[in-house]
């Protein structure tokens, strides 16, 4: 697939990237010579200097005959624009990073899609979600629901009260209760795990259930569900605005935030929301606003080792959740050494979002996963698609994915040996990086 990037910023560069990685064509489009020039010297991909909104500069990237067009530039105006004078010239479909939620209803969308401009992108909207999500559920990891909660997976570390420890997978027997294990992070290092592996102490172990199993894993687990009342946010970013509008007025809410002017604006659009003008660093300020009273903590400052570092602290002062956005991927191991309950990274919100429409196959859903390397799809499979003609055992299906469950007709299962796939399925599938094409053949 041939696929045009307009913006070197970083969610473009990490787009890149990993797009790259799936063998596509990428042709990477920026007005800075030196992002650039960054970038080529790391992956291998077609760089052009030139603007998003020239058209002479969009003709140079082969646009007529290019699949996808993609504009994460930092200016929504600018990436919408592109995105219409993309589709002019010819491309099959575009994408534009938005970060206003106004284009985002039904009657815009459907305006913006006659301009020309396919999918929208609000990354700051996903960071949000995930960290509303993040907060209500307060014994996992990582959290995600699919076709509406019909199947859940469920990121939970393990610790050594845990009853499942030092067990095989064939001895602990979960698939009696509807529950799958579809992989396990030790170490940072991601296993899609057989029937002789063991759960070890400080182990990541990612479950699929159905909703009302959920409460059996936080028992084999030894987790305790508690309820979330007090929050506390470090920084007032866009991130932070969009989780407090999306948490509502159930919740007790302070946010710290450093610049005065923004903290005003802040306080008059949130008027249930107390805002407090200080350095959230300060250990005095923290105290002085009741951090040891607080149920969670959420940092979402500009700064990923600050907003690591802060959580850490927040634990220190007995603060059971904590939530840090965590912008740099290469802090991403350093935050879960240091306990953090959950990490929010932008750029893998957006990766997950596009990644679909890079595949072919129907796929409902994508997530990149923050505490693995792995990923989880929703496929739907396809009339005659090879993953329908037999039993899954009769399938030479990849070694580095797993079938965690199965959506039919509205409701969730556990799949087995025995289990026969049909037209209509939503397929959940965790896989490694290196099986991602491997499974296109099996459901388009």
């Amino acid at each position: 697939m041939k696929i045009v990037i307009a913006g070197a910023g970083e969610v473009g560069t990490h787009l890149a990237k990993m797009l790259s990685d799936e063998s596509h064509d990428i042709v990477l489009l920026d007005d800075s010579p030196e992002k650039l020039s960054k970038i080529s010297s790391q992956v291998d991909l077609m760089t052009i200097t030139g603007s998003a909104h020239s058209f002479e500069d969009l003709k140079k990237t082969g646009l007529a005959k290019a699949d996808l067009f993609i504009a994460v530039t930092p200016f929504e105006e600018r990436n919408v624009f592109a995105c219409s004078m993309a589709s002019y010239l010819g491309v099959g479909r575009t994408i534009a990073r938005i970060n206003n939620s106004e284009y985002l209803k039904e009657s815009y969308k459907t305006k913006l899609k006659n301009m020309g401009i396919h999918e929208l992108i609000y990354p700051e909207s996903l960071a949000a979600k995930e960290i509303v999500a993040s907060v209500k559920q307060t014994v996992t990891r990582q959290l995600i629901e699919f076709s509406g909660g019909k199947l859940i997976l469920m990121g939970i570390k393990v610790r050594k009260n845990a009853t499942i420890l030092n067990k095989t997978l064939q001895e602990l027997k979960l698939e009696d209760h509807n529950i799958s294990v579809v992989a396990i992070n030790r170490d940072n290092i991601t296993l899609i795990p057989k029937g002789h592996d063991i759960i070890m102490d400080g182990d990541i172990v990612f479950f699929v259930c159905t909703p009302i199993e959920q409460q059996h894993i936080f028992d084999i687990t030894d987790k305790k569900v508690f309820g979330v009342r007090n929050i506390m946010f470090l920084g007032g970013s866009r991130v932070a605005q969009k989780a407090v509008e999306k948490l509502g007025d159930n919740y007790r809410i302070k946010i710290i935030e450093i610049n005065r002017e923004k903290c005003k604006k802040i306080a008059d659009k949130y008027g249930k929301t107390l805002v407090i003008n200080g350095d959230g660093r300060d250990f005095k300020l923290l105290k002085d606003e009741g951090i040891d009273k607080m149920d969670a903590f959420v940092a979402t400052t500009g700064n990923s080792e600050t907003n690591i570092l802060m959580c850490h602290l927040a634990k220190s002062f007995g603060v059971r959740r904590t939530v840090a956005e965590v912008e740099n991927l290469e802090f991403m191991g350093l935050a879960e050494k240091m306990d953090i309950g959950s990490v929010i990274n932008k750029k893998l919100n957006a990766a997950s979002y596009i990644y679909k429409f890079t595949l072919n196959a129907a796929i409902s859903k994508v997530k990149c996963l923050t505490a693995s390397d792995a990923e989880v799809f929703e496929f739907i499979a396809k009339h005659d698609a090879k993953i329908t003609d037999k039993p899954l055992k009769y399938i030479d299906f990849p070694e580095e994915a797993v079938i965690g469950g199965y959506i039919r007709s509205d409701n969730g299962y556990i799949p087995n040996g025995e289990t026969l796939i049909q037209e209509g399925d939503k397929v959940v599938v965790f896989t490694l990086p290196s099986g991602i094409k491997k499974l296109e053949k099996f459901f388009k």
